[in-house]
């Protein structure tokens, strides 16, 4: 039988409960006959205030997240799609996948990472092989992106985090600051504008940014939707939030 709904697709989608942005996000790049069903990965609130109290953040939700799939997998999804973006760089390409392989063996169905979306969303554009990166994050965790950008072949060559003081934190962060941000990373050295951290909300500016800068300026979230839904065989297009959804 097939659901009524998701008569295409059942996505079960993972994300910290500290998390504002994602559900909403997802729910926006939905195309029809396709259903998201949210599982929290239970975590507090902490406080960040140095590479170290960030790191411990991130190790909490990587710990609660076994639990979240679990909950999810009891309504069946067709596949999993996370998010949430930090650990999913953390150990290169090598830790990636390690920890990837971990959540898909106890949920028995694929999963839809952030990181590796992003190298797909390279792919898709094509001769993006230079980028900036901007992030919520602490100067410990975009290393980590940088090192797994670099097992891929594509050089960071400059970034910003921002520094954001707890996970509740980066969903206040405006689109104003955002902006400014964007063209501060901006540069001919650079051949896209890359953001991480799902809890930034950044879908729409990325978009309207790609037609200022006339170069690809990728949302986390829009990348990993759209890694989703293409993973699946689902190729509609949805204008509005940047090339990526509207052409590839």
């Amino acid at each position: 039988m097939t659901d009524v709904l998701g008569w295409r697709k059942v996505f079960g989608v993972l994300g910290p409960s500290t998390n504002t942005v994602v559900q909403p996000d997802f729910d926006d790049l939905r195309v029809e006959g396709v259903t998201n069903h949210y599982s929290r990965i239970i975590v507090q609130n902490p406080t960040a205030l140095s590479d170290a109290d960030f790191m411990r953040g991130t190790d909490a939700i990587d710990a609660a997240t076994h639990d979240a799939v679990r909950a999810v997998m009891t309504c069946a999804p067709d596949y999993l799609v996370l998010g949430m973006s930090a650990v999913t760089f953390y150990g290169g390409a090598e830790g990636a996948a390690k920890w990837t392989k971990a959540v898909e063996d106890v949920a028995g169905t694929k999963l839809c990472t952030g990181a590796l979306s992003l190298i797909e969303a390279f792919k898709a554009y094509g001769g993006i092989k230079r980028i900036a990166v901007l992030s919520p994050y602490f100067p410990v965790a975009n290393e980590q992106v940088g090192r797994f950008m670099s097992d891929y072949g594509i050089e960071m060559v400059r970034d910003t985090p921002l520094r954001c003081q707890s996970w509740l934190h980066i969903a206040q962060v405006t689109p104003a600051q955002l902006r400014q941000t964007i063209l501060d990373l901006d540069g001919d050295d650079v051949d896209a504008i890359v953001q991480v951290g799902t809890n930034l909300s950044m879908m729409r500016l990325a978009a309207a940014a790609e037609t200022f800068l006339q170069k690809p300026v990728i949302a986390i979230n829009t990348a990993t939707y759209w890694n989703a839904l293409r993973q699946n065989g689902i190729e509609d297009r949805k204008p509005g939030f940047g090339r990526l959804m509207a052409e590839f």
